[in-house]
């Protein structure tokens, strides 16, 4: 059965018109599905194939839990109960994401979050915070924010904005561990590989600041390539970012000339960043050095009405730690030697985890590195594009 033909579409998303039970109520004994009730018939499979969840519990989230909620479709309404039943004296948390669809595939961007208790004290408390990607330096969009009620460990769950921002509760009384994690398989849950960043909240407390995600990682760092940067350097890269406080002396590193092991003298070994801004070396070229088609040519007059292209403004970056970086920089007394094999070895280095360990690692340079250096002057940068 369909409508008569004819007509003007549907284009209006479902509506969200009633929760059950109540926001901020108090049901000792509860033992019923919570609702979300629409104004149409809704669709079974929002959220489909995203996240490895299918369905409508993709659009769910239920806390404090372990399990993966038990969530109904019945036409008009959502259902959503802990598969172990609701627990006396708990503070429940029920939040539907924005995604659900009606049958003519009409979006919804509406969320709404009901919170209740089973005979514990109505929460008053309220986390906020920020959650940055550390990798680059810039907020993490739809971060994961994970607040665990100690010492129960009872895990609270919510989503960070488009800006990293977060505004989570109410919540029960207690001390926290606060988390925020890039979830990046979009399961909802923190997985041990992904980047995240943690603080304790005291009792009371309910400001958590920044939280830097970044990969946490037990092993030593190892090396993954070394090449030639210019003719008196190489480049370290590692499988991890690195400490950004850690420091490294001359001491530190060994470079060997292979297969004779002729020690080669080291001037210096930094992260990347730091040896390009104290030997001022240039960033790449920005976009604006390529052609901008949104300029008028010179002589070429602008037709009247033509409305010029705007660029849209990248994200800044925030400047709250120093940015990650998984290179070293090594730099000897002597040119390299066209053809030549160097054994390289740095010891000491710590990545971002704290984890330190000795890396090692074989430089091979090209047949024709560095032949400006035989000459006796100051090499300009002519290997860098070779090298890559």
């Amino acid at each position: 059965m369909e409508p008569p033909p004819g007509g003007p579409p549907d284009s209006k998303p479902p509506q969200l018109i009633a929760t059950r039970p109540d926001s901020m109520a108090t049901l000792a004994g509860f033992d019923k599905d919570a609702e979300f009730v629409f104004d149409e018939v809704i669709s079974e499979g929002a959220g489909a194939g995203a996240g490895g969840r299918g369905g409508l519990s993709q659009l769910v989230m239920l806390s404090p839990t372990t399990e993966e909620p038990k969530v109904d479709w019945k036409r008009s309404r959502i259902t959503v109960k802990p598969r172990e039943g609701w627990q006396p004296d708990r503070v429940y948390r029920v939040e539907l994401l924005p995604g659900v669809v009606d049958l003519r595939n009409n979006r919804s961007n509406e969320s709404r979050v009901i919170t209740f208790t089973t005979g514990a004290p109505v929460p008053k408390t309220v986390l906020t915070g920020r959650v940055v990607d550390w990798s680059t330096s810039r907020p993490a969009a739809n971060a994961l924010v994970e607040a665990l009620l100690l010492p129960d460990s009872l895990p609270y769950r919510a989503l960070a904005d488009s800006s990293g921002n977060f505004k989570f509760g109410p919540l029960p009384p207690g001390d926290y561990l606060v988390s925020g994690v890039i979830d990046q398989n979009r399961d909802q849950r923190a997985d041990g590989r992904e980047a995240f960043d943690s603080v304790r909240l005291a009792r009371g407390k309910t400001q958590v600041g920044e939280l830097w995600a970044f990969e946490h990682d037990t092993t030593p760092p190892r090396i993954t390539t070394v090449t030639v940067n210019d003719s008196l350097s190489a480049n370290v890269e590692l499988g991890q970012p690195l400490d950004p406080r850690l420091k490294l002396e001359p001491r530190n590193a060994t470079v060997s000339v292979l297969p004779d092991s002729t020690p080669v003298k080291v001037t210096s070994i930094l992260p990347k960043p730091l040896d390009d801004s104290l030997h001022a070396r240039q960033p790449a070229k920005p976009d604006s050095a390529v052609a901008d088609t949104t300029r008028k040519p010179a002589g070429v007059p602008v037709p009247p009405g033509a409305q010029r292209p705007v660029r849209a403004a990248p994200t800044s970056q925030l400047t709250g730690r120093p940015a990650l970086s998984n290179r070293l920089v090594v730099r000897v007394g002597a040119p390299w030697k066209p053809g030549g094999r160097y054994a390289i070895e740095v010891r000491g280095v710590r990545n971002v985890s704290g984890t330190t360990g000795d890396v090692r690692g074989t430089l091979v340079v090209p047949e024709r590195v560095a032949r400006d250096s035989l000459k006796g002057a100051t090499p300009p940068d002519t290997l860098k594009n070779e090298a890559e």
